[in-house]
């Protein structure tokens, strides 16, 4: 397009001349909107309601249950009910962050479409990248609907106000068509109260001191957009059977500035016997930390050791954590204050682990992985993976070492995808360890590397609009590039596992590196070589594909 565009400026400035530049200008938009409504129409026309019937059924239905919602007291279930009001609340409010008005999506009278649109929250597949399927909606906006669709990168940088980068703001349009930054607090205030009073009934209800106490704290929060002592109080809450992750938290959304959060919301039954279990890995976090494969200059970082590692049961989800792929795994908070004076509490979700591993990861790896190796694909590594996925996050490089600030400053719009592919890797590597040292049981070190691969297909099924799956992306390639695994001759994967623990210890170590360097122009450059679906991979998937082995999970709420 461009290309046609310039190939008619000889023409036009023959025929006048005199408006050579007005002309330009119109003639480029013209034939650059023609072009996007074209790529449009086409997008549209091949979403048939066939078409958007098989990508709704993409997502395995899973009844979203546990046996340890009978051990609770009558009091506990009428707070699992408020809590569940509360949550449906967080659905609304993400609706509006990442759409708009929700009953755009309700009214479309295609099932499939209709169907489709409520699991990705809009008219945008999340899995493809972001691809629109619903007729008269273009390309989603970088900034979702935090900020204007409209607003220009030049406006951004000329915005001098010095809460535009709260996570807790939205930027919005004065009555003279400035920006202005609006306080989640005002924006969605009638909503939030909603939540509030649903909140606050249920911590006058509940028994458990730690949960009325983080109750009564968040739905302060909500009022003030200060969540600093609300997430305190949330990591003091330690033997509530009851948990619950409420608030605007991740900011995966925003991908125009990786800043402002989303909306979300948890309801978690702890499995105390199973936490029991896990108890002892947070005691070994700092030994954890000096094992890593970098330089000792990058370990200056000391993890909390008041940090939890825990097991629950998942039994409702809304808002960001619900759309597209589903979180099987949670380590927050975010807030690095908090980490630095109380850890973080791990939350490893164990009916959603196993319901992904059984539904989705099994299948890949019985396809993808030579008979002689599929015997490594096991459900506890599954779990270790992703429970040493999240203590990674606490893990490495916090501050970089050359005076460029904060590592999330300086690697500014790579910070997620690296932050995701530093904790995937790091994760298999203290598996990995801890095997070797005795004291993770019932599993080998062939196990926890066959299912992570298995798993790293998994993942880069979620497209490149996740920063999961372009963190995937770069694990897969340099693994392969790096002699992890190979193609046998019937064309499935045949891992070497010496060569992939070499490969564990590079990539870790590179991670790390570019984080405590900062160097972001080496973590895109990188990414945009790496971050890709190359042509083996991609038959890989459309062999995935063609079996009908689901990409994600759709959960039916039934308690």
């Amino acid at each position: 397009l461009e290309n046609v565009f310039k190939m008619t400026i000889p023409l036009r400035r023959i025929c006048n001349p005199a408006q050579s530049v007005k002309t330009d200008t119109i003639m480029k938009n013209t034939i650059m909107a023609m072009g996007a409504f074209a790529v449009l129409a086409t997008s549209c026309a091949h979403n048939t309601e066939q078409d958007l019937q098989a990508k709704v059924d993409e997502y395995a239905t899973v009844e979203v249950k546990s046996p340890l919602i009978e051990s609770l007291s009558d009091k506990d279930k009428q707070v699992l009910n408020l809590l569940r009001e509360a949550g449906k609340i967080m659905d609304d409010l993400f609706w509006m962050q990442t759409f708009g008005d929700r009953t755009e999506m309700e009214v479309i009278d295609k099932p499939a479409m209709k169907d489709f649109a409520m699991i990705n929250y809009g008219p945008w597949d999340r899995l493809e990248d972001n691809t629109p399927f619903v007729p008269g909606y273009g390309a989603k906006p970088l900034g979702a609907n935090y900020y204007p669709a409209d607003m220009t990168a030049e406006e951004w940088e000329a915005f001098d106000d010095p809460d535009k980068d709260s996570p807790y703001t939205v930027i919005r349009r004065d009555e003279n068509g400035k920006l202005k930054c609006v306080w989640y607090r005002d924006e969605y205030r009638e909503k939030l109260a909603q939540a509030c009073r649903y909140m606050e009934e249920a911590a006058a209800i509940t028994e458990n001191a730690g949960l009325k106490n983080y109750l009564t704290k968040r739905a302060e929060a909500f009022r003030t957009d200060e969540y600093f002592e609300s997430d305190m109080a949330w990591m003091d809450m330690k033997d509530s059977k009851i948990d619950v992750v409420i608030g605007p938290i991740e900011n995966y959304d925003d991908k125009l500035n990786e800043c402002k959060t989303s909306y979300e919301c948890f309801i978690l039954l702890k499995d105390e016997k199973r936490s029991q279990e896990l108890e002892k890995y947070v005691s070994m976090l700092p030994e954890l930390q000096k094992i890593l494969p970098c330089p000792e200059e990058y370990k200056t970082f000391v993890p909390g050791t008041s940090s939890d590692l825990n097991v629950y049961d998942a039994i409702f989800y809304a808002g960001d954590c619900n759309c597209g792929s589903k979180t099987i795994a949670i380590n927050l908070p975010n807030d690095d204050r908090v980490q630095a004076l109380k850890g973080a509490r791990r939350l490893q979700l164990h009916n959603s682990m196993n319901a992904k591993f059984g539904k989705i990861l099994l299948p890949i790896g019985r396809l993808l992985i030579e008979p002689d190796q599929q015997k490594h694909l096991r459900s506890e590594a599954f779990f270790w993976n992703v429970t040493f996925h999240e203590v990674a996050h606490g893990l490495g490089v916090k501050e970089t070492v050359n005076g460029k600030g904060s590592v999330d400053e300086a690697m500014g719009s790579e910070k997620t995808t690296w932050e995701e592919a530093k904790a995937d890797i790091l994760g298999l590597f203290m598996v990995c360890h801890l095997i070797d040292m005795g004291e993770i049981p019932l599993i080998s070190k062939e196990d926890a590397i066959t299912t992570f691969i298995a798993g790293l297909v998994r993942s880069v099924r979620f497209g490149s609009a996740s920063s999961h799956g372009k963190a995937n992306m770069m694990c897969y390639n340099f693994m392969k590039e790096n002699g992890a695994f190979s193609r046998n001759k019937d064309g499935q994967y045949h891992i070497d596992f010496e060569k992939a623990l070499n490969a564990i210890d590079e990539w870790a170590g590179l991670i790390i590196r570019t984080q405590a360097t900062g160097d972001l122009e080496f973590a895109k450059t990188f990414s945009k070589t790496h971050a890709v679906v190359p042509e083996a991979l991609s038959a890989d998937i459309a062999n995935i594909n063609a079996h009908n082995i689901p990409r994600d999970i759709k959960f039916d709420f039934v308690w």
